[in-house]
């Protein structure tokens, strides 16, 4: 069972199949799905309840996270933190998007930050690593702001639309992420 993770904000908790219509709606707009490697458009119709129930197959295995991010006061589903796990290696991806309506207002670093301690003080992982499209300084923000270094780029290195895109890489150890953290565990602002 995926817990609920607390932030000033945000509730981060399972996807429920009734997520599924703003799901397909703010996963599936054009400018998401632009930036994200898997993520279709057009979003077809019966995708998201077919992705919703496989969240809960992987959290069971172990082998993934997906937490729907939900602003606390109005329970608004605003995007999806998860984190994908590679248990022999003891690391996890990070993989997110943020609904259009809800950028620029610092939701996916809240949500990156209570998945990043998830991921080293519950599940005791060593590393977090997560990539992104060099044409998306955005994301990279995010992962710059949890306090990830960059470990390179991978030029042309997949193909999104018929067209090769850049990769960088950023990371962070079990050892950084405690260097970091301030005396109540959480991660500076």
């Amino acid at each position: 069972m995926l817990p609920t993770l607390h932030t000033e904000r945000l509730l981060l908790r399972s996807f429920e199949p009734t997520d599924a219509p703003a799901v397909q709606e703010l996963a599936g707009h054009i400018d998401v799905a632009r930036t994200t490697l898997s993520i279709p458009h057009p979003y077809p119709d019966g995708a998201a309840e077919y992705w919703i129930k496989g969240t809960g197959t992987r959290a069971e295995e172990g082998s993934g996270y997906a937490f729907a991010i939900v602003h606390k006061e109005n329970l608004e589903l605003m995007g999806c933190m998860g984190l994908n796990v590679s248990k022999p290696h003891s690391r996890g991806e990070l993989a997110y998007w943020v609904g259009k309506p809800f950028w620029g207002c610092g939701y996916g670093t809240e949500a990156a930050k209570a998945v990043a301690a998830f991921g080293f003080d519950r599940l005791g992982l060593n590393k977090i690593y997560a990539a992104a499209m060099t044409d998306n300084p955005a994301s990279s923000n995010i992962m710059k702001k949890l306090g990830m270094s960059l470990e390179g780029e991978f030029k042309q290195h997949i193909v999104k639309w018929d067209q090769f895109k850049d990769l960088v890489y950023y990371g962070m150890t079990k050892a950084d992420y405690d260097r970091m953290r301030m005396p109540n565990g959480t991660l500076p602002s």
